[in-house]
């Protein structure tokens, strides 16, 4: 009896461990940098990307709570966009603003919000035919986006951003077109997915070629 109550005992015993093992007590080892982040966030960001990050602030402000984006992007592709802004926008650039752990902090709170890390199908190669690509994007992107990508106030953002091109990467552009940002006006453009626009790999590609070409210009 003693043995069957002592290997009932041990059975809890793993089984507590187990349970504690795989919750996240010990995995979010920066929830004092979560918290502190949210602060900050509250403070300078929630006026334009809302209280929960999907851009429903009284200001016009992109969707940050985005499980397409957050697994689109690095810390410090989030790191970047804070720190240097986007020029001629509403989005101030926060280095001269908040000190090196404050970027850092506020960088852990919207990465709190990633709850799926999705793998996108995105060709290695980026290069399409530029004239294609801006007749596919007046066709499909302008609306939103304006005429070679200026943005549109609380429509689309600016493309056409020198920081936005110079810290996006080709595949992230391609990722953003083709998949969209969940819950937003930007749906995915993708044929096969859930979205108005069915364009083909090529057709998004194409696009993209064109959008990188506005860095030049």
């Amino acid at each position: 009896m003693k043995r069957i109550l002592i290997g009932f005992y041990i059975l809890i015993i793993i089984g507590i461990i187990v349970c504690i093992s795989n919750s996240d007590i010990f995995a979010r080892k920066n929830s004092k940098a979560i918290a502190a982040g949210e602060k900050l966030y509250t403070k300078n960001c929630l006026i334009c990307h809302g209280s929960t990050g999907k851009g429903e602030g009284a200001n016009a402000g992109t969707a940050l709570n985005s499980q397409n984006l957050l697994s689109s992007v690095s810390d410090k592709d989030l790191y970047n966009s804070v720190k240097f802004g986007r020029e001629g926008t509403g989005m101030p650039a926060y280095g001269p603003r908040l000190s090196e752990k404050d970027l850092l902090n506020l960088v852990d709170f919207i990465r709190n919000w990633q709850t799926e890390d999705i793998e996108f199908d995105v060709p290695k190669v980026i290069s399409g035919d530029l004239e294609r690509g801006e007749k596919q994007y007046n066709l499909y992107c302008l609306n939103c986006h304006g005429e070679a990508g200026a943005g549109k106030l609380k429509m689309g953002t600016v493309l056409a951003n020198p920081q936005y091109l110079k810290y996006t990467t080709d595949q992230q552009i391609w990722i953003g077109t083709a998949y969209g940002r969940e819950e937003t006006r930007m749906g995915p453009s993708l044929k096969g997915l859930e979205g108005a626009r069915q364009l083909k790999k090529e057709d998004i590609t194409d696009i993209v070629t064109y959008i990188r070409s506005l860095e030049k210009k």
